[in-house]
């Protein structure tokens, strides 16, 4: 019988195949558990949110004869906007987020100088939103996530250098309290300490040593001692006493209020829809004090469950800080992470009394178009550095590996003995 000759198989065959199976392997990978945690709080805050701003806008909107469900409209239209970007950024690599870093800085930066235009609005003393083509803005938003990209890009490329001062500070204090200035031009003292815990977050988590974070704390909190003692409409506000009803009808009015929505939810609340405080009684309802409305409707398990979601996010944040090797990505989550929690805390805090009232929103849930984009396009970045995390897959073999070295330096050693 005649045996027919194989032709040799191409090696460079073979490497084809094996590259377009591993490509298709990365398409296919199981997402990480911080990758979940973080867009699935994100997603079920949004979703509460919305329907939360439904129920709180509702009852104002049809007593000035508008649609009850305009609010949640445009809240749902930013939201439609901000989730496919979350995910869209979630697939950006490293190379473009560094990149993006000065130009997304100077960009934001020239839109929070629009406000002192004519396209600047003031509301209740503050000017820190422009109106273009029928839409209001809040530019300091894209500010946070701007300085918290560019301060991770810059500490990254000093990172073997941050023991001395001078590679610390500049130009990122510097610079940091340029655009912190910015907005408190516009006379913002809430969203400028989210600024400043945003730069303190990154120099934390940059890993520099303890007495030259110390510093940067210790100016922070001066320059924000000094902006409340400057101003005698912030001072009052600050050492209002509302333990009592003696500032009802002044300063004490809307956390009064904040208050007893809370205390009237009780543990299963009064029911979606049915609180008595958003008829014109409790000020921003759908803005800044979304979560008193939360407490009335839903009592105490809804507000448990608000602050599980935001437990799971902050997790998940912290799990990609941690494991990550990449010192960019160490700086700019932490920035980002700080921003959110932080907020989130202060938001709350001032709801149930713990901070006098500063008009910080509660990401994700608060009314306000441009606040919801910015912390789904936040969280898109966070996505993407969750991305590069190892696999439980690719941590497998590279235990397996160091365990047989291991092996074969402790024979190699026992030879060597005997």
């Amino acid at each position: 019988m005649t045996q027919v000759e194989r032709p040799p198989r191409s090696d460079t065959g073979r490497i084809g195949g094996l590259a377009a199976r591993v490509s298709l392997g990365r398409r296919f990978t199981p997402l990480s558990t911080e990758f979940l945690m973080i867009a699935s709080a994100a997603l079920l805050l949004t979703i509460f949110g919305i329907v939360m701003v439904l129920s709180a806008t509702s009852a104002t909107a049809v007593a000035k004869g508008e649609n009850p469900m305009d609010g949640a409209l445009r809240q749902g239209v930013f939201a439609m906007l901000g989730i496919p970007l979350m995910f869209l950024l979630s697939r950006m690599p490293m190379k473009f987020l560094k990149r993006m870093a000065w130009p997304a800085l100077f960009a934001a930066t020239a839109l929070q100088l629009l406000v002192f235009t004519p396209l600047g609005i003031e509301d209740g003393g503050n000017r820190n939103w422009i109106r273009i083509a029928g839409f209001t803005l809040q530019p300091a938003e894209f500010l946070k996530l701007s300085l918290a990209i560019w301060i991770g890009y810059v500490l990254m490329r000093k990172h073997t250098m941050l023991g001395t001062w001078h590679h610390v500070f500049i130009p990122v204090v510097p610079v940091g309290a340029l655009a912190i200035g910015t907005v408190l031009a516009g006379k913002d003292l809430g969203t400028a300490m989210v600024l400043v815990l945003v730069l303190l977050g990154c120099l934390f988590f940059s890993g520099v040593k303890l007495r030259l974070f110390i510093l940067p704390v210790i100016l922070g909190i001066i320059s924000v001692i000094a902006l409340a003692v400057t101003s005698p409409d912030r001072m009052r506000r600050i050492t209002a006493t509302c333990s009592d009803m003696s500032a009802y009808t002044g300063d004490c009015y809307q956390s009064i209020h904040g208050i007893w929505g809370m205390a009237s939810g009780g543990i299963f609340g009064v029911g979606l829809g049915n609180s008595q405080e958003k008829y014109g009684w409790l000020p921003a309802a759908g803005n800044d004090f979304i979560f008193a409305i939360v407490g009335e409707e839903l009592g105490l398990i809804g507000c448990i469950v608000v602050l599980a979601l935001f437990t799971i996010f902050t997790v998940g944040a912290f799990h990609v800080i941690r494991k990550t090797d990449d010192p960019f990505i160490r700086v700019a989550a932490g920035g980002i992470t700080v921003w959110i929690t932080g907020q989130a805390v202060l938001n709350i805090g001032v709801v149930i009394g713990v901070f006098p009232v500063m008009g910080v929103p509660l990401p994700f849930m608060s009314q306000g178009g441009t606040a919801l984009l910015a912390v789904l396009i936040a969280c898109g970045v966070l996505l993407a550095f969750a991305r590069t995390l190892p696999s439980s897959e690719d941590k497998a073999p590279a235990r397996t590996r160091e365990a047989s070295r291991g092996a074969g330096r402790e024979a190699g050693r026992g030879r060597v003995a005997r």
